[in-house]
């Protein structure tokens, strides 16, 4: 990435000024430069913060030094003068600016040049936003926004996950500028707060090291499977009537985040969840208020991606009427046989046996086959039956 070399002309200086400088520092007699004695620039402080003032002092050791003065381009208020020597305060400096000190010693005219740094703290110091969630696995583009800084041949930008440093770039033209760190997205990076910060070096110009840091970003991390939940349901169920309901998901990172749905044809069911590990387990009991096949859905939602598993449940009712009918058919179709036994068994009775008077007992037999078993409940009905008198023989 390219260093931005901070410009030499900040805006609003005097072109006509800078030139005029240049120009005069031309004139110079050939012998100004070899003389014994030189004029000297001293800044205090050596760098100055876009705004502040800054004061200069132009000197010489020359024992004939006259008429030493500063040229440049800002306002100027003599502070002090003496013998080889005057000191002038610029005030609200705002961009790098050239100095030229200059005076005569012995009828030769002597000079100085220097040059103003102006150092700018970045304005803007952002990291751009995160993935709401980050696929473990995944790549993961970090970016650092700084707007402003300067000198930005001494500005560097780096990005961090805590404490730990993941890269640093030097600053580069443009505003904003970017500086990009790429990281693989891993189960440990969830949780963690990631920043960038600024760092403008001044120390060769005799002040520090100045830092500036963004707000920090926090990064979730998930890993879903690849199968769907486990749904675990009766495919039969009364109506009205309680029905437990069990979905489980394995593989799920973090499962405790994790959002769990459970419905029942229109009905959201309320489910208890449970994690432990990369296990998730809904529970839930559900009642249908109507016959038919009804749909059960679990549904789990973690880092915007979502499985699902469906299965059908046949709900049915029990008719009060319906139960007493089929009782009263099985005991009718009871007595049938219990009557067609009995036939079977006198038939072959009296096929074996001589002819012989018939027994009370055999009698009932006789007539309830007769009349019929309706014909017998009437009989019943009217006041009771009785066994017929059948004379001896």
């Amino acid at each position: 990435m390219a260093t931005m070399v901070p410009s030499a002309l900040p805006p609003g200086a005097s072109w006509i000024s800078l030139i005029s400088l240049l120009l005069f520092s031309c004139l110079l007699p050939p012998d100004a430069q070899g003389q014994a004695f030189q004029m000297r620039v001293e800044l205090q402080p050596p760098a100055v913060l876009s705004g502040e003032s800054i004061l200069v002092n132009c000197s010489t050791d020359c024992p004939w030094a006259e008429l030493v003065s500063l040229e440049t381009s800002l306002l100027k208020e003599l502070v002090g003068s003496g013998l080889g020597w005057a000191a002038f305060q610029l005030k609200n400096v705002t961009g790098d600016t050239l100095l030229f000190c200059y005076g005569f010693c012995n009828d030769s005219q002597i000079a100085a040049f220097s040059n103003i740094t102006v150092y700018r703290f970045p304005e803007r110091v952002e990291l751009a936003p995160l993935p709401p969630w980050q696929p473990v696995g995944k790549r993961l583009l970090l970016s650092c926004l700084v707007s402003g800084g300067a000198p930005r041949d001494h500005l560097t930008v780096a990005l961090f996950k805590g404490d730990e440093e993941l890269g640093r770039q030097p600053a580069a033209k443009g505003e904003p500028t970017e500086v990009t760190v790429t990281v693989l997205a891993s189960r440990d990076d969830h949780g963690a707060n990631f920043s960038c910060r600024t760092e403008l070096d001044l120390r060769s110009q005799g002040l520090g090291l100045f830092q500036n840091s963004s707000a920090p970003r926090k990064l979730q991390t998930f890993a879903m499977p690849m199968t769907p939940p486990r749904l675990v349901v009766s495919r039969f169920s009364e109506v009205e009537t309680s029905l437990p309901v069990e979905c489980t998901l394995d593989g799920l990172f973090p499962a405790s985040e994790a959002q769990v749905q459970l419905v029942l044809g229109d009905q959201s069911l309320n489910p208890t969840v449970v994690s432990h590990g990369d296990t998730l387990t809904a529970t839930a009991t559900a009642k249908a208020a109507q016959e038919g096949v009804h749909k059960i859905v679990c549904k789990v939602t973690l880092g915007g991606k979502s499985l699902e598993t469906r299965e059908n449940v046949t709900v049915y009712s029990r008719n009060p009427l319906a139960v007493t009918i089929t009782l009263a058919v099985l005991a009718i179709l009871g007595l049938v046989i219990v009557a067609a036994a009995l036939m079977y068994v006198f038939g072959v009775k009296k096929s074996r046996l001589p002819l012989r008077p018939r027994q009370p007992e055999e009698a009932a037999a006789a007539v309830i086959l007769s009349l019929g078993l309706s014909g017998y409940c009437k009989a019943e009905a009217a006041g009771g039956w009785r066994y017929p008198r059948i004379p001896h023989q």
